[in-house]
């Protein structure tokens, strides 16, 4: 029998960083900045903790059902299939948002780029190229995803040596070192920082996927635990000097042409017009390849659902002969996502990923608290992520929790009823036809 345990602790970081991408924390920055009043960095310290106490209870799952990778399964483990289906039912919300998210960004930054054209031209663009693109086979940008990551890490370490230049020239190492964006008395308010930190957290959406591999991994009950909070720790630190730099460079929100490409304005200031360009690329590139698999993902989701006949399966259960595809749920998928980047804003719509991402990360707390055995410190991690969690998601803006919560109703209702009021099980989610 072939071992395939081959994935080392390494394998599985580089691999949670390329989930996450390097310029994670671009999009939320001036939104970040402007809500927390001036304390974007403390706001990524503070996510940054909420996920790496997350990722041990994720990697503790992992450990103890190596099969499952989601936290649906592991939700469904520690508390039944209910609780399981309400999970991946708020999860099912991310997969919904996660296209719109990446057409509204890439149309934002295209629209730096060309601004003459409008917002809602470049907007459709994104959403119909997506949408053909999938109908015609194209999933995934697999093969340009390594040319993508040296990419980004090409401009961001550029971004970094810049902006550490334009700072000593303009004020020497007073300019480099201040506590001013980790707390400023004059302008901390608690509050705000949580608020932004609900926001900022879209910067770790992505890391749970380390736990998919445990399978493969050798000694995942070690390894996997260590990996996701590597993962996090990595990506908070890196994620940390790139705002730090941006907002010592430009620390006053309130002049900013636009906060929701406010990094982009930063990078001019820093390095040129080179800069501003090779950043702008390479967030439109990434904007397209997440968009692209994001779309596929959801309406491949989508029909595992209508399979199962948990949705219509005449509607959602249908297979395009030629291709073997969902053709309906990929034009339904387009047309959400280009619906909702015309009447969603960027804020808005990361906060609903969130809103969903957090109850799983709740979720997957309280399951490692619950699980046997019962370490002492990776229960008090649990428990202490869930306190975080709790936090970062009781944060969210009221519109998004009241949109999340409608949705989250909506999944209790047709839970309800397609189980006769909970008196049989509920169908099992198929979150690896989302991958």
């Amino acid at each position: 029998m072939v071992n395939r345990r081959v994935l080392t602790l390494w394998d599985l970081v580089i691999f949670g960083i390329v989930l996450i991408q390097p310029i994670a924390p671009v999009g939320s920055f001036g939104l970040a900045l402007k809500i927390s009043n001036g304390h974007a960095v403390t706001t990524i310290l503070i996510a940054m903790v909420a996920m790496m106490l997350t990722a041990v209870s994720y990697g503790r799952m992992a450990a103890l059902y190596p099969s499952a990778g989601s936290a649906y399964t592991y939700v469904g483990h520690g508390f039944g299939p209910y609780a399981g289906f309400l999970v991946g039912w708020a999860m099912f919300l991310d997969y919904l948002i996660i296209p719109v998210v990446n057409v509204i960004y890439g149309a934002l930054t295209i629209k730096r780029l060309l601004p003459e054209v409008p917002y809602a031209i470049w907007a459709c663009v994104f959403g119909v190229g997506i949408t053909v693109l999938n109908l015609r086979g194209v999933r995934s940008l697999a093969r340009a995803n390594t040319i993508l990551l040296a990419a980004m890490f090409a401009v961001v370490g550029a971004f970094v040596l810049l902006a550490v230049r334009y700072l000593l020239h303009r004020s020497g190492w007073t300019g480099i070192f201040s506590l001013e964006p980790f707390y400023n008395p004059a302008t901390f308010d608690v509050r705000a920082v949580m608020t932004a930190t609900s926001l900022a957290a879209l910067t770790y959406i992505g890391f749970d996927g380390v736990t998919t591999l445990a399978e493969e991994t050798r000694n995942p009950r070690r390894t996997i635990p260590l990996a996701t909070v590597l993962v996090c720790l990595i990506t908070g630190i890196f994620s940390a000097v790139e705002i730090y730099l941006a907002q010592r460079i430009w620390p006053d929100y309130r002049t900013f042409p636009n906060l929701e490409t406010a990094f982009l304005d930063v990078t001019l200031r820093a390095g040129g017009v080179l800069l501003f360009q090779g950043m702008a690329a390479v967030l439109i590139v990434a904007c397209f390849g997440s968009g692209l698999t994001g779309l596929a993902a959801a309406a491949r989701l989508l029909y595992a659902m209508g399979r199962e006949d948990m949705l219509p399966k005449r509607i959602f259960g249908r297979l395009d002969t030629k291709r073997s595809q969902p053709a309906i749920n990929i034009w339904i998928i387009g047309a959400l996502a280009l619906a909702g980047s015309l009447v969603l804003s960027y804020e808005r719509s990361a906060e609903l990923i969130n809103f969903g991402a957090f109850l799983a990360f709740m979720g997957v707390n309280l399951a490692a608290i619950r699980s046997k055995p019962k370490p002492l410190a990776a229960s008090v991690c649990a428990g202490l992520g869930f306190l975080f969690c709790v936090w970062i998601w009781w944060s969210l803006p009221r519109q998004s929790m009241i949109a999340g919560a409608l949705w989250f109703a909506a999944g209790l209702a047709w839970t309800a009823l397609k189980t006769r009021g909970f008196r049989i099980r509920p169908a099992v989610i198929d979150f690896a036809d989302g991958t």
